[in-house]
């Protein structure tokens, strides 16, 4: 296998068909009508990845190239996550004014967070060490966006009528919101939640396995792995904050009481 941890030879393409097709089976004969889903999935993860991949050889050796992608990786998040948190198509009218505001907590949430850790010292300030960090909090700030969105926005449907009569009560309309909705907001930090608590003793995620991966000692791997889930707790925080904060304005859903 050399230096490389993957075979990327003919064994790699039979194994990811082989496991595309195992998803795509057991999302038919499950009844979750998710075969067709899986497939575009793992189509367009091969697609995207080997574009990515071949982009990166050239990136990561300019800092300026890294800060670009960067942003484009924040684009991206933005308008995945005006989509999820509004469940409004996003050629519908005013797409462009909720994918700006959905920028807003991934934002707030990733670029303290990164800032912090580069300028800190703590990850060296190149592309090859930039663009997963960003990625990773990115990432991160971008499903919690989502997350915390698509609930209150269900959480909005279910319980109108409380906000409504907070407002008949004389609550101006962010506090009424933040009263009724915030909890459900707070769900979106349980998967974080759990990750960061059995790291270690349930799972162990992405950043530990690479770093051992790649050559390094398992307390490196441990390191990069608790540096990894605490900056993401930290991002994620601040975006489902700033989502609360977002709707309880009127300014990411639509249809919030006034």
């Amino acid at each position: 296998m050399g230096s490389s941890v993957v075979d990327l030879g003919p064994r790699l393409a039979v194994t990811l068909t082989a496991l595309t097709a195992l998803a795509a089976v057991a999302g038919r004969l499950s009844g979750l009508g998710q075969d067709r889903p899986v497939v575009v999935a793992a189509l367009r993860a091969t697609v995207q990845l080997a574009a990515v991949s071949a982009v990166l050889l050239v990136v990561v050796r300019s800092l300026a190239l890294s800060a670009l992608f960067v942003l484009l990786m924040v684009s991206v998040a933005a308008v995945t996550a005006a989509g999820r948190a509004t469940g409004l198509a996003l050629r519908s009218a005013g797409a462009a004014r909720r994918v700006g505001t959905a920028a807003v907590p991934v934002l707030v949430g990733a670029v303290p967070v990164v800032t912090l850790v580069l300028a800190s010292g703590t990850v060296p300030l190149r592309g090859a060490a930039v663009i997963p960090i960003a990625g990773i909090l990115v990432g991160g700030a971008m499903t919690a966006t989502s997350l915390a969105g698509r609930r209150l926005r269900e959480e909005l449907a279910a319980r109108r009528g409380e906000v409504e009569a907070a407002l008949a009560l004389g609550f101006l309309q962010r506090d009424a919101v933040r009263e009724v909705l915030r909890p459900a907001a707070a769900t979106a930090l349980v998967p974080p939640l759990d990750q960061t608590r059995t790291v270690g003793l349930v799972t162990l995620p992405g950043a530990f396995v690479g770093v051992l991966l790649g050559g390094g000692s398992p307390l490196e791997a441990g390191a990069a792995q608790l540096l990894v889930l605490v900056g993401l707790l930290a991002a994620q925080v601040a975006a489902v904050w700033t989502v609360v904060e977002l709707v309880a304005r009127g300014r990411l859903l639509p249809d919030v009481p006034r």
